[in-house]
């Protein structure tokens, strides 16, 4: 026992060094490259099951179920489908009751009830739930799947499952709310553009084209007679930003992208540059504080927004994930970062943020999931095997490993 906690203790003071310096690197920018056709938002190794060593019994989920509800209180369409969508593939689909009730089997020998009804509950032939080894998916592995919920004349909404905290092999996930499908007055993406006399929007697109051919004084000087026509024109300020931080003028920088917050709240893209700029400043209240903004309305999170159409899109949701994980790990705020850290992974299509995977490798460790921990560290190796910081890794993975062996041998007695 005492051979025990000295690996561990070697072992929290190794990752302790090591995932701060990980986590200090700038997150490289987007790869100009399609994203791979394999999906890297979960660990390549399978996610560890009740039979390895040293894990504790798998928490399996069995059913979910749940209802469908419109945003005006009136009955729900006939033909409401309700999807279970894992890595951004479709795993499994289910039609609603009348009522709008539905209910999904998980972990069938062929993982897809397609076009099934969902009727009733969903029973074996003997008439009794099916609780045998091939039915049932670990609540690990939903974190990577949401309930999407669509019916002709209505918004398809959407439900994340990493937000699960209900326990029990039957889940109720509650009401997925749909929204009529009907021009709302002031349903825009930004009426501030549209708002820009035709000069100020002139010089704006003038601007634009500049940057993209790599003309950065020029592009400034649009951009300043932009704002200067119209103080207003929070697009205008934002890219104002983007060409002083080019420029490396920070403080310039992120005054403009200040009074483009100031201009618009629900305009995320300049939270997202302040943030960026925080975490390289390591000021982690205010990462916190800016991501958090942009989270409340994340894509992941419109089942809950009527009013508005955002403008992140999935790979900005992944970097404001990413601050907001290291934000609250570097705050102690251990389960909201794995919240986030497993939100960015899912995200991550492109693989820009390999720190993600020492991050939670840490926080399994720290749950004395060491199984988990090793896959975390060997995604990230697979990801980064040239990384400044590789050889540490693996031997951070060595001890890992021989802690995890440790576990499995003080284990057995108990097991007879």
């Amino acid at each position: 026992m005492n051979h025990r906690r000295r690996i561990f203790a070697e072992l929290a003071l190794a990752m302790g060094l090591l995932v701060p310096v990980a986590l200090a690197q700038k997150p490289p920018a987007p790869a100009p490259a399609p994203p791979s056709s394999t999906t890297p938002g979960r660990p390549a190794t399978p996610s560890p099951s009740s039979s390895q060593p040293g894990q504790p019994e798998v928490d399996l989920v069995m059913f979910l179920q749940g209802r469908v509800a419109t945003g005006d209180g009136t009955p729900v369409p006939n033909d409401v489908l309700v999807e279970r969508i894992c890595n951004a593939r479709v795993r499994q689909q289910v039609h609603a009751t009348s009522r709008g009730d539905f209910s999904m089997q998980m972990g069938s020998m062929a993982d897809s009830f397609l076009d099934a009804s969902a009727g009733g509950d969903r029973v074996s032939q003997d008439g009794a739930a099916s609780r045998d080894s091939r039915t049932g998916i670990s609540r690990r592995e939903l974190a990577n799947c949401e309930l999407r919920a669509s019916a002709s004349g209505f918004h398809p909404s959407v439900i994340d499952l990493v937000d699960l905290t209900t326990f029990g092999s039957s889940i109720d996930v509650g009401a997925i709310v749909v929204q009529r499908a009907t021009k709302i007055e002031g349903m825009t993406l930004s009426a501030t553009p549209y708002k820009a006399p035709k000069d100020a929007r002139r010089a704006y697109e003038k601007g634009l084209e500049a940057e993209r051919n790599g003309k950065l004084a020029n592009a400034r000087k649009y951009f300043e007679q932009a704002v200067e026509i119209y103080p207003r024109y929070a697009n205008a300020w934002f890219q104002l930003g983007a060409v002083l931080l080019k420029e490396n003028q920070n403080d310039a920088a992120r005054t403009a992208y200040i009074q483009a917050t100031a201009i618009d709240t629900k305009f995320l893209p300049p939270y997202l540059s302040l943030a960026s700029m925080a975490y390289e400043a390591e000021n982690w209240t205010e990462v916190l504080k800016l991501t958090s903004h942009i989270l409340d309305l994340d894509l992941l999170s419109r089942a809950a927004v009527t009013g508005y159409i955002l403008d992140l899109d999935p790979l900005d949701c992944a970097e404001a994930y990413f601050y907001n994980s290291v934000a609250n790990y570097k705050l102690n705020k251990i389960e909201d970062a794995e919240k986030s850290a497993l939100k960015a992974e899912r995200l991550d299509l492109r693989t820009r943020f390999p720190q993600l995977h020492l991050l939670l490798a840490e926080i399994f460790a720290r749950k004395n999931n060491y199984a988990t921990a090793i896959s975390e560290i060997q995604t990230y190796l697979e990801l980064a095997p040239h990384a400044k910081d590789a050889d540490q890794v693996r031997e951070q993975l060595a001890k890992l490993e021989k802690l995890n062996g440790s576990v499995s041998t003080s284990e057995k007695p108990d097991k007879k």
